[in-house]
């Protein structure tokens, strides 16, 4: 027994190679034949059109939750948009407050929820490991995010982007700073400049900076952004702030110091280049070039608190990024339209039901509604499509479902408002730049 055990263990090499080679060659044909990518297995796992927490998606330091929203039409090489959540929010909080998920629907980007776990439930932005590049605390687990979405979608690494509210406005200065390579721009509501909440003692709270109390040159600002990540001497994200004028939780001078950083950090006068008013009570001042992809955007809300954000701001900030024009485009229709609308008004407000019909001869493949509301009205809420801006000339794009209007076939969408007496419907409408009979 033993002899024969000794000698089935001294086999010859050539010949335990020769059964091993026979064993694996139908095995790895297998593999390369029959099965899918990593990569794809990945995304199969993600559902689309719907808010999916995503784990292990690497390095996270903070321990924070991923979310991620993935349209149905999402595009081969997509943009990305990190939705940052503010105080007390959360992810999941974030993709219902705000339309982001709604215009990546219509422009096929994919938009990443970060969710602070830490009992504030607000973003770290004062440590100093949170301000400088990979230095281990949130930024770093919302860098991980961005690569795990970049490998798994193949995004367009030069389209990725950051917007967030409070906090989460907070954080996309931060982000800017610490990851310029990163980040082609950022949009912030009611933030402060990068750097003005650092604390030394653990606090998540600066009470100086809140109070509007901290100012300095933009030079000394600008120093702030640059010691985030020493040595880097590539292009600077581009951004966009938004502050309101009665802010009471982080005052109205951090958003002058904000201006004051960011053309410092891009290189440009901080005289504007443009101001305009594109809604009532806005001040909006453009430095460096007057577009609407100026390296600086400010907008100012005059008379309006902290809590800044409304429906169809998400629209302004998607131009400023300039993925309004990135995915899937309306087509003008060839043949004509026919608007009706219903309203139903009370004391302040008011409800539109309004009915789009293609009455042209070829189907519509995506299409944007242009109208005015009437003087003293104001958007607050729509479906059917996403509306901006709120006020004056409105613009409703398509939602991912009712894109398409075959010849003779109607959609139906609507909105509310509120009133200051004049509670009736516009007077004219154009769809895809065609004007559209009354019916």
């Amino acid at each position: 027994m033993s002899t024969r055990t000794r000698t089935t263990a001294r086999r010859p090499l050539r010949t335990v190679l020769l059964a091993l080679v026979t064993a694996l060659v139908p095995l790895l044909a297998a593999v390369s034949l029959g099965a899918p990518p990593a990569t794809a297995a990945v995304r199969a796992a993600v559902p689309t059109a719907t808010l999916t927490e995503v784990t292990d998606f690497g390095t996270n330091p903070s321990s924070l939750r991923m979310y991620l929203y993935v349209p149905g039409s999402v595009t081969a090489h997509p943009a990305v948009v990190v939705a940052v959540h503010y105080c007390t929010g959360s992810g999941p909080d974030m993709y219902n407050a705000t339309e982001w998920h709604q215009l990546a629907d219509t422009y096929g980007f994919v938009v990443i929820y970060p969710s602070v776990t830490r009992a504030s439930k607000c973003f770290d932005v004062s440590s100093p490991q949170a301000l400088e590049r990979g230095g281990g605390s949130d930024p770093v687990g919302i860098k991980s995010m961005i690569d795990w979405v970049t490998r798994t979608y193949a995004a367009d690494t030069t389209k990725i982007f950051a917007t967030g509210i409070s906090s989460g406005a907070m954080m996309t200065n931060v982000l800017l700073g610490d990851y310029p390579d990163v980040f082609a721009a950022g949009a912030a509501f009611s933030g402060v400049p990068f750097g003005c909440f650092a604390t030394t003692d653990g606090s998540e709270w600066n009470s100086a900076c809140a109070n509007g109390t901290i100012t300095h040159t933009p030079q000394e600002w600008g120093d702030l952004v640059r010691a985030a990540y020493p040595g880097y001497t590539g292009p600077r994200p581009r951004m966009q702030l938004w502050h309101g004028t009665e802010d009471a939780t982080l005052r109205y001078p951090d958003f002058g110091e904000e201006i004051k950083e960011w053309t410092d950090v891009l290189g440009v006068g901080q005289s504007p280049a443009a101001t305009d008013t594109p809604a009532s009570g806005w001040t909006r001042t453009r430095y460096g070039s007057t577009g609407d992809r100026a390296p600086v955007e400010a907008i100012s809300l005059q008379g309006v608190g902290h809590n800044l954000y409304t429906y169809g701001m998400a629209s302004r900030a998607l131009t400023f990024f300039g993925l309004d024009s990135s995915g899937p485009a309306p087509q003008p229709p060839p043949g004509a339209c026919r608007v009706s609308v219903t309203t139903n008004a009370w004391n302040t407000g008011l409800t539109a039901s309004v009915t789009v019909t293609n009455t042209g001869t070829t189907t519509i493949n995506g299409w944007q509604l242009a109208f005015t509301l009437p003087a003293g009205q104001t958007l607050t809420n729509g479906w059917g499509a996403t509306y901006a801006p709120s006020t004056g000339a409105v613009t409703a794009t398509n939602a991912s479902y009712d894109g398409t209007i075959a010849p003779g076939a109607s959609v139906s969408i609507g909105y509310q408002a509120d009133h200051t007496g004049n509670s009736g419907a516009p007077a004219a409408f154009t769809l895809n730049g065609t004007v559209c009979t009354a019916g």
